[in-house]
């Protein structure tokens, strides 16, 4: 029986060959693809119909606007074939909507770098808040806070979890788990490895060895 797979690629790389060429190498070992800025900026908005062709994608757009400009920015994502789309919940639960009545969002509720606590950590139950107001699927919570994790979990206990900053950033994928990510997102330590394929290997052993240890 096929392992449902919790790991998705942060495709922060630049150039569409290469993006693609990991697409295809590692599909069978992604639940999704997180397409952020410079790829989309390098490679024009087609990368994610190219890459949406091998995995679902996920567009960390991290859309913070007005409600008319979130909405436009989620209905690009969507007919260029992403699955869902990252926003900020700073901008309110109205901009939130804008996002959610289009696709799937998923609203980031910390973020995986040091500086953020100087925001987040105070506001996050409220951006919790205003993602259940206004529909989201999910939240973002990061791997280099795995405590952080545990109290976002505790507060949202239906909404998916996604997890950054395993590998390069110093998270680690069975620390995000049994704190409740329900899957974990990767980059540099993937596709800058010598060998991506095996790295991704090594990395869903990991989160299915974790996934087990959960389990009564």
């Amino acid at each position: 029986m096929r392992v449902m797979k919790r790991l998705i690629l942060a495709m922060d790389v630049e150039e569409r060959e290469r993006a693609l060429a990991l697409a295809a190498l590692l599909r069978d070992e992604l639940a999704a693809i997180k397409v952020n800025y410079p790829l989309v900026l390098s490679c024009g908005i087609g990368i994610v119909r190219e890459l949406s062709e091998v995995r679902p994608v996920i567009c960390d757009f991290k859309a913070a606007d007005v409600p008319h400009t979130n909405e436009m920015i989620a209905r690009i994502a969507k007919a260029s074939g992403a699955r869902a789309l990252i926003c900020h919940g700073f901008m309110g639960r109205e901009s939130i909507e804008a996002c959610s009545s289009v696709m799937d969002t998923i609203v980031v509720a910390e973020m995986s770098n040091a500086g953020s606590r100087e925001f987040f950590e105070g506001n996050s139950l409220r951006l919790i808040e205003l993602a259940l107001e206004a529909k989201a699927v999910g939240l973002i919570a990061p791997a280099t806070k795995p405590e952080r994790i545990s109290h976002i979990r505790s507060m949202a206990p239906d909404l998916m979890i996604l997890s950054p900053g395993v590998g390069a950033q110093g998270g680690r994928a069975e620390d995000a788990i049994k704190n409740g990510a329900d899957f974990v997102i990767v980059g540099r330590a993937i596709y800058d490895s010598g060998d991506p394929l095996e790295a991704a290997r090594t990395m869903n052993g990991e989160i299915e060895a974790a996934y087990k240890k959960l389990k009564p």
